[in-house]
């Protein structure tokens, strides 16, 4: 195990290098000179001399790219180019709103998904069955951006159940942040408890066909301890890859849900240093999107062995 996880840490530092390096000639690759973009429209040679030297534009790409690999390695992201805040500083207060929004709508999708995906598999032929392949393939035809404003328009404003907009800290008022934070949640874990129903009840359909549930059943174990507890752990290695993939597109892709409920998690810092060319942040944004996908995927690798042994011992073989 110790030999399966050394190797999968050196893999996602080499990942992470190249992530880097991916970064950084994307945003150097955007059209545009950034001096004069910082400049403003009316600049002047000087003016724009002085912010390439001030940013180390001025300097050879591969020098720019060191200093750039350096200062992530001491923590810093650098400096905003138009509030002139720190770029940690407006990571560290917009991460935590969209990690939780993430967190929410996965534990909203794993609920919904995988309960109704084992009850499809299991009621075959039912209107149980009917109703979840309805729902599944609802989830996955209606885009977030429409379900949330009809969300808003019935749940907000109609019938006055949950807020409409905004956010509160948790800390503040945890009472207070659940009830603006469940209905985006709703939103995007909907689309994720689609995929997640399919596949369950694809990995289910084979499981209650296999011979160790035969087994189970012919020793008297009750039908609940069969699928719940035999047939859904040897379905779940599918259903945690779907997981793992869709929880970094769930930090990514939450862009559009936070500009409808107005959350000033990650998607409204995205698209203000967009608008804004605010490479620094631009810079640091895509970095923690693609380090979450780091890190989630070796978790997910891991969670692999605890389901199932065999895969450790495939590993540790390797």
């Amino acid at each position: 195990m110790s030999r399966y996880l050394l190797r999968r840490l050196g893999q996602s530092l080499v990942t992470l290098v190249l992530s880097t390096i991916v970064v950084f000639a994307g945003i150097r690759a955007l059209p545009g000179d950034p001096a004069r973009a910082l400049a403003g429209e009316q600049n002047d040679p000087a003016q724009v001399a002085a912010i390439r030297e001030k940013y180390g534009l001025d300097k050879p790409v591969w020098v720019q790219y060191w200093h750039y690999l350096t200062h992530i390695l001491h923590g810093d992201l650098g400096t905003s180019v138009r509030t002139g805040i720190p770029v940690r500083e407006m990571l560290a207060s917009a991460l935590p709103v969209t990690a939780e929004l993430s967190l929410l709508a996965l534990l909203v999708a794993c609920l919904i998904g995988i309960l109704t995906g084992v009850v499809a598999a299991t009621r075959r032929g039912t209107i149980a069955e009917w109703l979840a392949n309805g729902f599944a393939l609802l989830g996955l035809s209606v885009p977030n951006f429409w379900l949330g404003l009809m969300a808003i328009l019935w749940l907000s404003v109609a019938l006055g159940l949950f807020p409409a907009s905004g956010y509160v800290p948790f800390r503040e008022d945890p009472l207070a942040n659940l009830q603006h934070m469940v209905l985006p949640a709703l939103v995007l874990g909907i689309q994720l408890a689609a995929v997640i129903m399919r596949q369950t009840r694809s990995s289910m359909l084979d499981a209650v066909e296999a011979d160790y549930i035969r087994t189970a059943r012919a020793k008297g174990l009750g039908e609940r301890s069969v699928i719940w507890v035999h047939g859904l752990r040897n379905s779940l290695i599918v259903v945690v890859t779907i997981v793992g993939l869709q929880l970094g597109a769930l930090i990514s892709g939450a862009v559009v849900t936070e500009r409808i409920f107005a959350l000033p998690g990650f998607g409204k810092l995205t698209v203000d240093a967009v608008f804004q060319r605010d490479y620094p942040v631009i810079q640091a944004v895509v970095l923690v999107t693609a380090t979450a996908y780091i890190v989630i995927n070796l978790l997910v690798d891991l969670l692999y062995s605890l389901i199932d042994p065999r895969i450790r011992v495939a590993g540790e073989a390797a």
